[in-house]
């Protein structure tokens, strides 16, 4: 939402023209995208959430980054955690406090006023508050200030002055001319414990942590942005040694570029059912089928071919790990481990139960930033998909994939099918659904020989082969041969996996 000036009957055309809100870059990853550029520039900015919810790493970020990126000094006031204690945190995420404080680009303090300071005669009075604040701006000519905790100044005292002293340090924050960050904790039945700061702040942003199938998952959601379009939905971020980072695909439909390039699938045969020339560039493909129909060797060599053409894969791995996968793809003469090596092929390895879809895919996307990866490889998506996918899984795969799309980075899938084909599990209809190219590889029982039988269910914009080919994988690669409709005719039989 964009602010609009007052309007003047004799104004002219230019006068009546709209004008967006100055907004100051926070530099977290995630965070000015959700925000559509950052939080008010030279307002205030309340951040609420309880204990572990990541408010002082916020917090501490909005200052680094701004002395790093931005050449915007910064004051940090905490009202409650030590700050020597605060400087061996940030240490172990790679910032020295120390050198921004000795440099006059950092002045921080963990400022304690007791009660009987600020009560005199039946009244409240914070101006002791002013001046340290108004000193610490201008020591370092600071534009940024957080005070974190700073609930905890008024914690016990008569709520019903309290919301005009806030009022008062938020118009003092403007006045100077600072952009504000307020740290708080979130209250039984308010927001905030005194149900008060909210109103008087700018922008709001909640901070919360649930716990769903023993996995707790942090969320960020902008409760309100005065003068701002913002992003309403909630959003999963981690927190860990390199900060915060928020999954950044906002729910508006993305301007998807379109490629008519095409892709090889590594393998000739595949290529040929599609129009020979493989699939298109940045598209989904979805490999489906039970376990041991060699999923895993068709995204192998999908992997390989690219890694030849000096393409850059990220395989990720929720089921094998990588040593394994290496050893197992050598005995059918795919060698990725030349690929480790030169640098072309990254894995991303992690157990399905150490954290959940939007964990994985967060952590995902890192990567793919830092190793400027041009195919993903998600094998299996189901082992982090579980057996049915809610509209939140289905959501967030959708807004990955689209970020993909965006990118140009073309995605393989797989997933386990455990019964036939024409009665799929509930979390592959959610994914084939959403994909671009979907083959489906199948086992039957014929002539007492198990066989692996492929075929593609569909590949959006390109006149792919109807017809079913017989996968046979051997130490001397991956070959895809016709087969006679009459021999597929003696037995139908699709052997499930045990």
């Amino acid at each position: 939402m964009e602010v609009l000036p007052k309007k003047n009957s004799n104004a002219s055309n230019d006068d009546n023209k709209r004008f967006e809100l100055c907004k100051s870059k926070t530099g977290i990853q995630g965070l000015d995208d959700v925000t559509y550029g950052g939080i008010p520039e030279n307002r205030p900015t309340l951040i609420v959430g309880n204990v572990g919810t990541g408010k002082t790493v916020l917090g501490l970020e909005f200052i680094i980054n701004g002395i790093k990126k931005f050449n915007e000094s910064g004051v940090f006031m905490t009202f409650e955690e030590n700050a020597d204690e605060l400087k061996m945190n940030v240490l172990s995420m790679g910032h020295d406090l120390d050198k921004f404080i000795s440099e006059d680009k950092l002045y921080l303090e963990r400022l304690h006023i007791d009660h009987m300071e600020i009560q005199e005669t039946g009244r409240y009075n914070i101006d002791g508050l002013f001046i340290r604040l108004g000193a610490a701006i201008e020591k370092v000519k600071a534009k940024r200030v957080v005070l974190d905790s700073l609930d905890t100044l008024f914690t016990g005292l008569d709520d019903t002055i309290l919301r005009a002293e806030f009022k008062r340090l938020f118009f003092w924050l403007k006045e100077k001319k600072v952009t504000a960050i307020i740290t708080a904790e979130v209250g039984d039945v308010f927001l905030t414990r005194f149900g008060l700061e909210e109103i008087v702040a700018d922008c709001v942003i909640e901070l919360n942590c649930r716990v769903q199938n023993q996995i707790a998952t942090r969320r960020l959601r902008i409760v309100k942005y005065r003068g701002s379009y913002h992003s309403i939905n909630e959003y999963p971020f981690t927190l860990d040694q390199n900060g915060i980072t928020i999954f950044p695909i906002i729910s508006e439909s993305p301007q998807i570029i379109v490629s008519s390039a095409r892709i090889s699938s590594g393998i000739r045969e595949i290529d040929e059912m599609l129009e020979n020339k493989g699939f298109y560039v940045g598209s989904s493909i979805l490999v489906s089928g039970s376990a041991g129909t060699g999923k895993s060797s068709l995204v192998a060599a999908f992997g390989d071919d690219v890694c030849k053409k000096n393409g850059k894969v990220l395989y990720c791995a929720f089921e094998e790990a990588p040593n394994q996968i290496i050893r197992n793809m050598e005995t059918i003469g795919i060698n990725l481990k030349n690929h480790v090596d030169s640098g072309k092929l990254h894995f991303y390895y992690s157990r399905p139960t150490l954290q959940n879809l939007e964990l994985h895919l967060i952590a995902i996307r890192k990567i793919i930033k830092e190793f400027n990866s041009t195919v993903i490889i998600l094998d299996p998506i189901t082992n982090i998909m579980y057996e049915d996918i809610n509209s939140d899984m289905r959501t967030m795969l959708i807004r990955f994939i689209d970020y993909l799309k965006m990118e140009q980075i073309t995605v393989m899938l797989t997933a386990t099918v455990t019964t036939s084909s024409l009665q799929l599990i509930q979390s592959h209809e959610g994914i084939s659904s959403i994909v671009d190219s979907c083959i489906m590889i199948e086992e039957k029982y014929i002539k007492n020989k198990h066989r692996k039988f492929l075929y593609i269910i569909k590949s959006r914009g390109i006149n792919n082969s109807k017809n079913e080919y017989e996968l046979l994988i051997n130490p001397d690669g991956i070959k895809v041969n016709p087969v006679d409709e009459k021999e597929l005719e003696v037995s139908n039989n699709f052997i499930s996996s045990p």
